[in-house]
């Protein structure tokens, strides 16, 4: 059903000339993007965003955050209002909460919102405490957290100890890979969940506190790495300290990192986004709605790939890891 809908949208929004202004018929929307941080998985989305805009004859401003702070893409998306000839903000919110005031204002300014990977509030855009994104772009993370659980338990045989390398609290795709990760886990009696560090985004960071965990746990198992920073520092903390193979790593984000240690069994499974489709449907979305379409879907899951050595060389599946110019 997702998929005809979202076909309905980019065919409405690319051909049919629908009841609405005349101004709005002449006139194309001009769109912000505002990712999260600069990583190869946003860089990716950008992708996705540029070929939609070049589709669709589209004007996009761009500009990446340093870091994935609150305080750092609060003034970018201030710079966006105040520059008063935009009509869509795509935006990675870096905080579920801490975002909804300041995009308020942009809504305040006239400018609609979509939300990509990562939403405002629960997510629930229809019922929710918050409602006036037109819709949330991304992945499924609490269900990609239960299937990194799983792949860790059939590595470990249903036994062993675990931790999660987080990034931030307070960013709704990691909490709910977190979140899906532990309900999992909670279900084997001889899995053990020895607790989670948030790494701030920072791949050395996290290297320092999967090596503290490895010599507070010499007997740990599996590392769930739920982005592309926490799976790269996992993964160097696990090579540093020679246990790759010993040391079980899933790995989210399909990076040239993580392929890497994935062919080095260093990684045992990395989970793949599509962050080009997120960016191409967040534009063809506000292109839908410019047109007039009234039922673009609230929430949107987008997919994702399972990479193994085994089929990472397959094309089809290797067009899914993240290829940036």
């Amino acid at each position: 059903m997702f998929k005809k809908l979202l076909l309905v949208a980019v065919v409405l929004a690319l051909a049919i000339p629908l009841a609405v202004p005349a101004t709005a018929q002449d006139d194309k929307p001009k769109i912000g993007f505002l990712p999260g941080v600069v990583d190869p998985f946003y860089q990716v989305m950008e992708l996705g965003v540029n070929q939609a805009v070049k589709d669709f004859g589209l004007e996009v401003v761009t500009q990446f955050p340093e870091s994935w702070n609150v305080t750092v893409q609060t003034p970018i998306l201030e710079t966006y209002i105040a520059r008063g000839d935009l009509d869509y903000i795509i935006i990675a919110p870096v905080d579920k909460e801490q975002m909804v005031a300041p995009l308020e204002k942009a809504l305040e300014a006239g400018i609609k919102i979509i939300t990509v990977d990562t939403f405002l509030g629960d997510g629930d855009y229809e019922n929710g405490p918050v409602t006036f994104p037109i819709s949330y772009i991304g992945s499924d993370n609490v269900d990609r957290g239960r299937i990194a659980a799983r792949a860790l338990v059939e590595a470990l045989g249903g036994k062993g100890k675990v931790f999660v390398e987080n990034t931030n609290p307070g960013v709704s795709s990691v909490e709910g890979r977190a979140q899906g990760f532990q309900e999992v886990i909670a279900q084997y009696p001889e899995m053990e969940f020895v607790g989670m560090e948030y790494c701030l985004d920072d791949a050395t960071v996290a290297a320092e506190q999967v090596s503290a965990v490895l010599q507070r746990e010499p007997d740990l198992a599996g590392i769930f790495g739920v982005n592309v920073f926490s799976a790269q520092g996992a993964g160097n903390a696990v090579k540093a300290a020679g246990l790759q193979g010993a040391v079980q790593i899933v790995s989210y984000d399909a990076t040239k990192d993580a392929m890497e240690n994935l062919r080095n069994d260093v990684v045992t499974m990395v989970l793949a986004q599509k962050p080009y489709d997120m960016g191409y449907l967040a534009v063809a979305f506000a292109m839908a709605d410019w047109r007039g379409v009234t039922s673009l879907p609230k929430r949107v899951t987008t997919g994702f790939a399972i990479l193994t050595k085994e089929n990472m060389d397959d094309p089809e599946y290797a067009r899914f890891i993240y290829q940036v110019p």
